[in-house]
């Protein structure tokens, strides 16, 4: 497995103008997004303030399996 398999980026929903967890000032978008089974990792740089930090989301199992063949 190579980066390229790892971490995409802008694929699917891409969240806008969260707010820092520092000092509250939206963000434009994410610096970076990873994807992995059941779960996607967004990390945040705010410009405002310098401070950095990951949000991770996680699906529930049933959000993974199809639902027909």
């Amino acid at each position: 497995m190579n980066r390229q398999d790892s971490v995409r980026q802008d694929v699917g929903y891409m969240p806008r103008e969260n707010p820092c967890a520092q000092c509250g000032k939206p963000i434009a978008r994410p610096d970076w997004v990873e994807h992995s089974e059941g779960r996607t990792s967004y990390l945040w740089n705010c410009r405002a303030c310098n401070y950095r930090f990951e949000a991770v989301a996680i699906y529930d199992h049933t959000q993974l399996t199809p639902l027909a063949a």
